[in-house]
């Protein structure tokens, strides 16, 4: 059976270039919009603590939006000690991603470590999940993981793809490649969902997607909206759900 594979647009980097100005513009909500009218499956964002790109109203402004498209979901990602719980426990998203940043942290880089963060974890996860909300963890490729996972009882994990990137075009791809199927197979035997996430653009994407089994979602944001300053929204979404198709993976249509 043909695993389908959904494009969530992360709107981070929107909101950072509206947030240089005091004009408004770009418009995150117009962004949203245009991306869905292409064809996107999901919105994904990250309020950080900070502030420093989406903020708060973002949030709140696209959960409304999202009332009117139904059958995509909507995402909001960032560290359950921090400020994400407030988002989950008001707005009750479809999927929330659990990531271990630092309050300050310039990016996303690294996955959560067991048994390290088992037990902080649990009475998170749980309570999302009394809410009706999906939880994910951002999780390094590491095969022995994922059964951890499992027990602290996450839906799913998002596999942290930065190392595949990198090693996109090197030598060292195939090898990277192998540990992300390994560690995606690990998931789903046992019985955890696989997203994937950080890094991914219109290259390098369909060959992590042939490799890789059982990914529902990718959730691309820098790679995406960088290329839609050039194509615009509907030409880029479109291009990356091509990318998705290519590899066997397109979701059935609206």
């Amino acid at each position: 059976m043909t695993q389908h594979t959904a494009l969530s647009v992360n709107l981070n980097k929107v909101a950072l270039v509206r947030n240089t100005r005091h004009l408004g513009i770009p418009s995150v909500l117009r962004a949203a919009t245009l991306c869905l009218q292409a064809g996107a499956q999901g919105i994904t964002v990250h309020p950080r603590p900070d502030a420093r790109h989406i903020r708060a109203e973002d949030v709140h402004v696209l959960h409304h939006l999202l009332k009117s498209w139904p059958g995509v979901e909507f995402n909001i990602e960032g560290n359950p000690f921090h400020n994400l719980m407030d988002f989950v426990r008001e707005l009750r998203p479809h999927q929330c991603t659990f990531v271990p940043d630092s309050e300050g942290q310039f990016t996303s880089d690294h996955g959560w470590s067991f048994p390290v963060d088992a037990q902080r974890l649990k009475p998170v996860i749980a309570e999302a999940q009394a809410l009706g909300v999906r939880v994910s963890l951002f999780m390094d490729p590491d095969p022995a993981a994922m059964a951890a996972v499992r027990d602290v009882g996450a839906d799913r994990v998002e596999l942290y793809t930065e190392s595949y990137a990198s090693a996109y075009g090197t030598a060292d791809k195939n090898t990277v490649l192998a540990r992300f199927a390994a560690a995606a197979q690990a998931a789903l035997d046992a019985g955890l969902g696989v997203n994937a996430g950080h890094d991914l653009n219109q290259e390098n994407l369909t060959d992590f997607l042939r490799a890789v089994p059982g990914v529902q979602e990718v959730s691309i944001g820098h790679a995406l909206i960088s290329d839609a300053l050039e194509l615009g929204y509907d030409a880029t979404v479109k291009a990356y759900l091509q990318r998705i198709a290519q590899a066997g993976r397109a979701a059935p249509g609206p």
